[in-house]
């Protein structure tokens, strides 16, 4: 593993250019990069694509990093989930486009597990305060990211992150003292 001011001098090798430093930063995070794609996407062989694609991306892009904002592992970890997330949602697009098309192949009816896992998550939610609840309502029903949310709500992305983990505290209290049930 490179240290931080070995790792901002790849990075800035890598602007100007030079695919040996994209080399090194690549054997020094690729593992984690890949770990997160894999993470987010749930499947190998698109992790695998998408790692390609970040590190062309890290090529195209690495006189943006501004070593100010955080580590070039964190600058990359971010560009990583950013592209997965990209996908995702690209993925579901599709899928909707599809189902919009050929509405006779999709059952209006949610599967009975799903429907009920839905039923005993809201209830729960509904039990926490205001605050966190809206957060997590926000990123597991609407699918926004931290970020989308501090934009939606007009509070501080680090707010967010509080009321997000405070909530899922609170869940994951709530679902223990049922002995796992949710």
């Amino acid at each position: 593993m490179l240290d931080e001011s070995r790792e901002t001098e790849a990075l800035r090798r890598v602007a100007r250019g030079d695919r040996e430093a994209l080399a090194t930063l690549y054997d020094a995070h690729g593992d984690v990069v890949y770990g997160v794609l894999v993470t987010i996407l749930r499947h190998e062989s698109e992790a695998q694509d998408l790692l390609h694609d970040v590190f062309v991306e890290v090529l195209e892009r690495a006189g943006d990093y501004d070593p100010r904002r955080g580590s070039v592992r964190t600058w990359l970890l971010v560009r990583a989930r950013s592209r997965a997330i990209d996908r995702l949602r690209s993925a579901r697009v599709r899928r909707e486009q599809v189902t919009a098309t050929q509405p006779e192949r999709v059952s209006e009816q949610p599967a009975p597990d799903a429907s009920l896992d839905g039923q005993r998550l809201r209830v729960r939610l509904g039990g926490l305060p205001d605050a966190p609840r809206e957060v997590l309502e926000l990123a597991y029903f609407h699918g926004l990211s931290s970020s989308e949310i501090a934009e939606a709500l007009g509070i501080p992305l680090g707010t967010v992150k509080s009321r997000t983990a405070a909530g899922l505290r609170a869940l994951r209290a709530g679902l223990e003292a049922l002995g796992g049930e949710p």
